[in-house]
């Protein structure tokens, strides 16, 4: 049936609860409220208090009996309302959700999967469009997946709930509802750690994720240059391979990414890129990203997020080399 991102996040969530009684649901608003975006609407009526829990607002204490319940055998999905606010929960998230594998030599591991609307573009305030895919990333023991369309939401949930290890979901609120597509009711997987290559192209290759697939999909339509589009998925683990494969088909690559240029997932590309497909470049890689200072007010958003315009001079530069 034809889903957004709300409805595909929220179908992904109730098949898996069926599926495994031990998963359980926490956070400010989720229950009656159906937490601030409704993505767990009917979730309450349905499993009840004792798996659709209301917490206060609290997110160190969140992410920490989260942590608990899980140690403790159970399956918890928290949900924190905005990405700004998982900074008051990193201490729990970087020192034990992340460490307690290798804390316990495997004896132990933590199957969590912390929820959280991230990026811009729809005139929030501040702590409300941040976008901390690489905070999150660069610890290690934390899998970041981060989806850009209903269909991949919902199988990247289900493969997610299917782990023993904590994944970080980041939804992007600008895509919650900005298009349907047909996603299937059933319960399917769609592989973390697999890149999705959206396009076939010779010219260049443009590697993007979240938000950004959408508007880079648009201008490269537009503009009909022969390029292809890599969707990430997954921010850790990088699919190295798709990336790698794609550098060296065209031999010119642009990253385009929502957080900020400085010591970002497109710098970790790029990294990557120059240290195993160096010599089969064309040209040096770009990036397109936000600027690296704090997310502004809404009436600068505008002028702050890579748009088409930014995307399309990219384009034209690294084709005229």
């Amino acid at each position: 049936m034809m889903m957004n991102m709300v409805s595909a996040i929220n179908s992904a969530m109730d098949l898996c609860m069926q599926e495994n009684k031990d998963m359980v649901l926490l956070g400010e608003d989720i229950g009656k409220d159906g937490g601030v975006f409704r993505v767990t609407e009917g979730l309450l009526a349905k499993y009840g208090e004792d798996r659709v829990i209301d917490t206060p607002l609290a997110e160190s204490s969140i992410v920490g009996a989260a942590i608990g319940m899980a140690l403790a055998g159970l399956h918890p999905v928290p949900e924190l309302q905005f990405a700004g606010f998982m900074y008051l929960s990193f201490s729990q998230l970087v020192n034990h959700a992340a460490r307690y594998r290798t804390r316990t030599r495997s004896a132990m591991s933590l199957p969590i999967i912390i929820r959280t609307p991230v990026s811009g573009g729809v005139r929030t305030l501040e702590h409300h469009s941040e976008s901390p895919e690489a905070f999150f990333a660069h610890p290690g023991g934390i899998i970041v997946v981060e989806p850009s369309t209903p269909y991949d939401a919902k199988g990247l949930f289900i493969s997610a709930s299917h782990m023993n290890d904590p994944v970080m979901f980041l939804e992007p609120t600008k895509l919650y509802r900005l298009f349907k597509q047909e996603v299937p009711d059933s319960m399917y997987e769609v592989p973390i750690g697999k890149a999705s290559v959206l396009r076939e192209g010779e010219d260049l290759t443009i590697i993007t994720y979240g938000t950004m697939t959408s508007i880079v999909s648009d201008v490269v339509e537009k503009k009909k240059v022969s390029a292809q589009v890599i969707d990430l998925r997954t921010i850790n683990p990088l699919d190295e391979k798709t990336i790698l494969d794609g550098a060296k088909k065209t031999g010119k690559v642009i990253v385009v990414h929502e957080a900020p240029t400085s010591f970002g997932v497109g710098a970790e590309v790029s990294a990557r890129i120059a240290e195993k497909a160096m010599f089969e470049l064309d040209a040096p890689i770009m990036r397109v990203a936000s600027p690296s200072f704090p997310y502004p007010f809404p009436a600068y958003e505008q002028y702050y997020l890579p748009n088409a315009n930014r995307i399309g001079a990219a384009i034209d530069k690294m084709l005229s080399v």
